[in-house]
């Protein structure tokens, strides 16, 4: 796997002062937000873009607020946050919005990407293995509900699995319950 590394700089937010990092993995450039004294074992978001729920604030999932919430952690406990541009479960935002059109008329997420031909869910995660060794990181805390997140990371130590679980609303329960239920996700 060929990756292109960023310097360093400074992102002070309203979450936190962090130092940032970006990997170039083929055309997709992935961020890395993270404290400037990270733990010894930090906790760990890896956070696929959803651009919908994180910049513009959808109701239709609840990326936004784990987002909001990961760096928060990270600012407070000396974590890091892993960017991954992956939008849609990793199929564009096209077919994401394609997806949304069939979640309109009736299908859920499965159902939709299904229709539009692909599988639940296309992310990957082995740059995250690789960003965590640039960083010498050996052991964290993955705040994730994804049970395919906790077993594709590979050669780190995951000493705990730090639960996510973010108030559902009126437009995301059944989104919420479907990952529940048909994806395995532990919420």
């Amino acid at each position: 796997m060929n990756i292109e590394i960023s310097e360093v700089a400074n992102l002070p937010s309203r979450f936190g002062d962090f130092k940032v990092k970006a990997f170039k993995e083929g055309h997709k450039e992935h961020l890395v937000i993270y404290s400037d004294k990270l733990a010894e074992i930090p906790t760990v978001r890896v956070h696929s873009e959803c651009l919908t729920g994180d910049a513009i604030g959808s109701l239709k999932c609840d990326c936004r607020d784990q987002l909001e919430y990961a760096l928060k952690l990270a600012g407070e406990h000396d974590g890091m946050v892993i960017y991954l541009r992956q939008e849609g479960r990793n199929i564009g935002l096209l077919n994401k919005i394609n997806a949304y059109a069939l979640q309109d008329k009736g299908l859920n997420t499965i159902e939709a990407n299904h229709q539009l031909g692909f599988r639940a869910d296309e992310r990957t995660y082995e740059v995250v293995t690789k960003i965590l060794q640039h960083f010498n990181i050996k052991k964290i805390k993955l705040l994730t509900n994804n049970p395919d997140k906790v077993n594709s990371i590979n050669d780190i130590e995951i000493v705990q699995r730090v639960p996510i679980i973010m108030d559902s609303n009126k437009h995301n329960e059944d989104y919420l319950n479907v990952k529940k239920d048909e994806m395995g996700h532990l919420l």
